[in-house]
This record gives structure tokens, sequence and C-alpha cells, in this order.
């Protein structure tokens, strides 16, 4: 598929769910104090009747179904231990989940770092765990090349085309635009083309078809694309890696009574310790296994990261959306 065609139908798709999921229940709005019963905020309270609505973002491009498979069974696990019931849904956007959450109509979200953080902002999510993985909770963004490029250092990109994910990814497109910006790269003057492909898997398959010169995207989604035999890793080489990332958290609507946050935090701290739960059940970031879940994990982790990526503005990422676009 041509560049030019995964950005026309990721923007489509993106539009489409946006209304979705803005229609997909009752009002609500967003700074009121927190209530003590969930159905006063139009939120869900985990019962079988109602339970609590979870939206995935489209982190690999995949159908939703593979989404869905990737999240499952640790939502089960949880499940399984508290009682808490669960229903996932696949975003068709980053924006999307951010809408949803502050109209009140997701009750449960993962993201990445800088769409939480929006959504902190908006007075709509609060952090609820993120996966820990050999005693860290951290990932990486990366700038992918093809294996026989000549490109050896970043600078190398200027004149040269890039792919990128979601513009409201962290991995996929605001730390690899942060990462050329460090490196003397001026995103809009100094590069040729600026392909915005809808997501990581995207941006890969680009480059993988010769569309492009670099692709930005999480190394978590490079490792499933090779999974998966979506690229060929001798074909695609690694130009440069991003400092570890805080890992994208789970988040929990603000104003769930405080009763069902514990109880979620509880489930999650200690998903790894049921009996009933198999080591294969705790999967992460693109159903990637990971070790446990730390409900505990410090808020000021994320403060930190969104301060690095302060000369990603919103002015230059419309800059980048304008060169993008011609």
């Amino acid at each position: 598929m041509a560049v030019s065609a995964l950005r026309f139908w990721s923007l489509v798709v993106a539009s489409a769910l946006a209304l979705a999921v803005g229609c997909d229940s009752q009002s609500g709005r967003k700074d009121a104090p927190t209530t003590q019963r969930a159905d006063a905020a139009g939120l869900n309270d985990g019962s079988a009747e109602r339970p609590l609505r979870v939206v995935l973002v489209p982190a690999d491009g995949g159908t939703e179904q593979g989404t869905i498979a990737d999240f499952q069974p640790v939502f089960n696990a949880v499940s399984a231990s508290t009682g808490l019931k669960f229903d996932l849904k696949v975003a068709a956007s980053y924006d999307a989940v951010v809408q949803g959450m502050t109209n009140e109509r997701v009750d449960v979200a993962f993201f990445g770092p800088v769409t939480y953080h929006r959504a902190r902002q908006a007075g709509a999510a609060e952090l609820l765990a993120v996966a820990v993985e050999k005693g860290e909770s951290v990932y990486f963004s990366g700038i992918f090349v093809p294996a026989d490029s000549t490109a050896k250092v970043l600078g190398d990109l200027k004149g040269k085309s890039v792919a990128l994910g979601d513009v409201n990814s962290t991995s996929s497109f605001y730390y690899p635009i942060a990462m050329l910006i460090a490196a003397g790269v001026d995103p809009v003057k100094d590069l040729g083309k600026v392909y915005i492909t809808g997501s990581h898997a995207n941006a890969l398959a680009a480059l993988s078809a010769g569309k492009t010169d670099a692709a930005g995207c999480a190394f978590n989604s490079f490792e499933k694309a090779v999974t998966d035999k979506q690229i060929d890793p001798t074909k695609v080489r690694l130009l440069a890696k991003s400092e570890p990332i805080p890992y994208p958290p789970l988040a929990m609507h603000r104003k769930l009574p405080p009763e069902l946050k514990t109880k979620l935090r509880d489930g999650f701290n200690g998903i790894h310790k049921q009996p009933s739960v198999k080591p294969e059940m705790i999967r992460g970031y693109g159903g990637k296994k990971v070790d446990r879940y730390n409900a505990d994990y410090p808020e000021s982790e994320f403060d930190a990261a969104m301060a690095k990526l302060a000369a990603v503005t919103d002015a230059l990422k419309g800059e980048i959306l304008k060169k993008a676009g011609q």
C-alpha cells in the first residue's frame, strides 16, 4: 500500500472512531468533584451488567481482535482475583481515547505517556498501573532505516523522508521528533518529506516497502512486526535509540469511586501472586509477556518525560502536519 493511501485511511478511520466513541453513551463533563457512585458520573461499576469499559490505543495498527487478544489475558486475570468485569474495545486513534475519557465514556484506558498526560491535564485520567519487566517499567523509541542505508547518524537524514505513526503517539511521533531536534535536524526545514501513517506498523510497512528513508516507532512494535513476519529484520536496522521512556500506562477515570480505584490497584498489584494466574496471562504493550504490574508507580516519572519533550510544541506539531500534507 502506498504511503499516501496509508495516511488517507488512517485519517478516515480515526475520524470514524472519534465519532463512534463520542456517540457511545450519554453526557458528562469533566472537572466536577470526584463522586462516590460510578453511575452518578456516567461511569460503569465493574458489575456483570455494567462492566468497566476498557479502551486501548491501536498501538501496533493491527486488527481490533488482535489488539484485544494482547490485553484480554491480563484483564481476565484481574477479573478472576477481584470479581470485576471488563469490556475491552480498541480505539481507531489516540485522540479518540482522550475524548472518550473526558466525555466519561471510558472507565479504564491504555495509552502512551503523552496521551495519558493529555487526559490527565483534562482532569479525566488517574494513573492505575504500569507493567514491570526485569525490574523496570520503561520502553524505547527508535528511528529505523533500510539495512543498506548510507545514514550513520541522525544528521544524515537531512533531505530524506521519515515516516511516523499517530501524531499523538509518544514513541512513533514525539520522541522521534525530539531525537531529530536534539541531533540538529529541523523536522520542518531539513527533512525532505514527512509521512504521518497513523500507526507504528504503518510506519514500518512504509519503510519495508521502500516508500520512506526512515521510520520512527517503539521497539515493542518493531519486535512484534518481526515476530509476526510483517518485516524482514535483515533488511532494516536501527539508526538511533531513545533514552528510556516510562512504560505506556493503564489509567482509570478520576471520577470512579475511591473503593473501586483501590480494588483496581490491588488487583493489578497482586496479579502475579494469584495461584490461578499463569505467567503467560500477564502481558503488556504489544502482547509481550511481563513480570507483573505496579500500581504504585510514581507520577513524577511521567512529568519528567514530558519535560524532555518540551521542544515538540503544538506549533511545531502543526508545522509538521502541514509539511506532511504537502
